[in-house]
């Protein structure tokens, strides 16, 4: 199997209202919070006028996977890049912080030191994201040279990653090996793919550097669409299996959020409600079992179980594109019922809290 390539994509550029962010450094749930609890991360600032619009946001937040839409306190601060010289790639990622693909982008910016800033997107009127035709986040603005957008997580990190490996072409050039694709599902609805997302576009010299064996970037990409295609879609019916569980998520949106007394009410029962029926919808859809907990198990297992026992991570010593996509995932739903279950039932919180440590150590 070898990589398609294409014409170069047209150039986007947008503006916002940003924060500078380095590493998003959160503290570890599991030890930090008692199960339950709702979570320490969010998306969405501000509010919105109708009942029906706060939980059509919260539906949005996950990016497409129906989830949470979380308004509190971002820790943000600087860091300086590990690999670029400063002011040599500005970079601008257009987000939903819950979303599980956003984290996924964060978690790879955050682990290779390159500074960023981050515009938060409403997800009920997507404002910030007007100047663009492709309205999903995360949407990355990336400026080396000249100004380009990057849709799609895993086209943005294959793309990325690719520049820093190589810097024989231009992002600009780079970002052309990933067109987008028209295509038409079973239910006949027209969605954009790209194609080669979970490669990346190098020599065979940097190849042979990056991926010594064949096995190893065989193993890394069929990890990285794995936690694209299935591990995604089990955050939702986690997040939301029981009333309880659901109750707690928004009972914290309306205590760290911008609510007025009769919009938080509204927003914490009915959204409440609201997303404990998707979660069902989600459940059928995905076909997942009676208890959804036993799914997430199994593959937060089946994930360790590839890692094996003699490596720290799937990359060996270090975090490879897939460690960091399956992570990028999972922390989404940290300070959750569903996080802490995963960390007591699941073999997963060895390999979690590497992870933690050295993105906090590289990101630094």
């Amino acid at each position: 199997e070898r990589p398609l390539s294409a014409r170069p994509q047209p150039k986007m550029a947008g503006a916002g209202r940003v924060w500078r962010v380095g590493a998003l450094l959160l503290p570890p749930a599991w030890r930090l919070r008692a199960p339950g609890r709702a979570f320490g991360a969010a998306a969405g600032r501000g509010g919105s006028s109708g009942g029906g619009r706060l939980v059509l946001g919260a539906a949005f937040a996950l990016g497409g996977t129906a989830g949470l839409c979380l308004a509190a306190r971002q820790r943000l601060r600087e860091h300086s890049a590990a690999e670029l010289p400063a002011g040599s790639l500005q970079l601008t990622l257009y987000q939903y912080k819950t979303c599980p693909f956003c984290s996924k982008v964060r978690a790879f910016l955050d682990y290779h030191g390159l500074p960023y800033e981050i515009v938060e997107v409403n997800p009920i009127m997507r404002k910030e994201i007007k100047f663009s035709s492709y309205r999903k986040v995360p949407i990355l603005l990336a400026n080396a040279g000249s100004p380009l957008q990057l849709n799609d997580s895993s086209v943005i990190i294959s793309a990325i990653k690719t520049y820093l490996v190589s810097r024989r072409n231009s992002l600009e050039e780079i970002v052309s090996f990933y067109p987008p694709v028209k295509t038409v599902t079973e239910k006949g609805k027209e969605v954009v793919e790209y194609e080669n997302k979970y490669w990346l576009m190098l020599d065979e010299k940097e190849t042979k550097r990056v991926y010594p064996v064949k096995e190893v970037r065989v193993e890394e990409m069929k990890w990285r669409k794995w936690a694209d295609d299935w591990l995604v879609h089990l955050i939702s019916p986690n997040v939301y299996r029981t009333p309880k569980e659901a109750l707690a998520s928004f009972d914290y949106i309306v205590r760290e959020g911008k609510f007025g007394t009769l919009e938080g009410l509204f927003a914490k029962y009915v959204g409440a409600v609201a997303m404990f029926f998707v979660s069902k919808r989600l459940k059928k859809r995905h076909q997942l079992r009676d208890d959804v907990r036993e799914d997430l198990y199994e593959a937060v297992n089946e994930w360790v179980k590839a890692v094996g026992k003699n490596r720290l991570f799937m990359g060996g010593n270090q975090p490879n594109l897939a460690d960091l996509a399956v992570y990028g995932v999972l922390r989404v739903m940290e300070g959750l019922e569903a996080f802490d279950d995963m960390m007591a039932h699941t073999n997963i919180q060895p390999w979690y809290q590497r992870m933690e440590e050295v993105i906090e150590k590289t990101g630094v």
